[in-house]
C-alpha cells in the first residue's frame, strides 16, 4: 500500500495501532475483571443510585485531572509525553511524544477527558467489587475537587477585589 492509503490525517501520524492495542487492554482487563468477580462470586448490584452516579463521576473527574494534568504525576507521563507549557494552579500541559504505541500512550496520559474512561472503568470494577470502600475513594477525590474550586472561587475574589 502508497504511504497516502494507510494514512489517516493528512496533519500528523496519527498511531491507529497504538489506539488499538490500548482499546485491546482496556478490553481485556474489563474482560478479566468480569471473569475473576464471577469466579469468585462477586455479586454485580442490581443498579446505581444517582448519589453514587454522582460521587464516581466527580472521582472520576479529579483522578483523570490528577493523572493527565497535575504536575505531581508527571513522572507517569513522562515516558510518553513533553511538558509543552504551564496550566492553571499546579497543572501542566503535557504534549505526546514517539510514535506507535508510545505515541498513543500519550494521547492518552496527556488528556483528561481520555485517561477518563479509564478511571471510571477503575472505579466501577471497583465499585463492584468495594462499594464502601470506593465511595470513600470518591468522597476524598470529590473533596478535593470541591476544595480545588473553591481555591479558584477564593483566587477570584482576591482578584476582583484589587482590581
Amino acid at each position: 500500500m502508497t504511504p497516502d492509503v494507510v494514512r489517516y490525517e493528512d496533519e500528523g501520524d496519527v498511531p491507529l495501532a497504538g489506539y488499538a492495542v490500548l482499546a485491546s487492554v482496556f478490553a481485556a482487563g474489563a474482560g478479566a475483571y468480569a471473569a475473576v468477580a464471577r469466579r469468585r462470586g462477586v455479586r454485580l448490584p442490581q443498579q446505581v443510585p444517582p448519589w453514587d452516579v454522582v460521587l464516581l463521576g466527580a472521582g472520576t473527574y479529579k483522578a483523570s485531572r490528577l493523572l493527565a494534568r497535575d504536575r505531581i504525576t508527571s513522572f507517569l507521563r513522562a515516558p510518553f509525553t513533553r511538558r509543552a507549557d504551564e496550566g492553571e494552579a499546579n497543572e501542566v500541559i503535557d504534549e505526546p511524544r514517539g510514535h506507535g504505541i508510545r505515541r498513543a500512550g500519550g494521547d492518552l496520559l496527556s488528556c483528561p477527558f481520555c485517561i477518563s474512561a479509564w478511571a471510571a472503568g477503575t472505579l466501577m470494577c471497583s465499585y463492584a467489587a468495594a462499594p464502601r470502600l470506593t465511595r470513600l475513594v470518591c468522597g476524598g477525590l470529590g473533596a478535593v475537587t470541591v476544595a480545588d474550586w473553591l481555591q479558584y472561587a477564593w483566587t477570584w475574589t482576591q482578584q476582583t477585589a484589587e482590581s
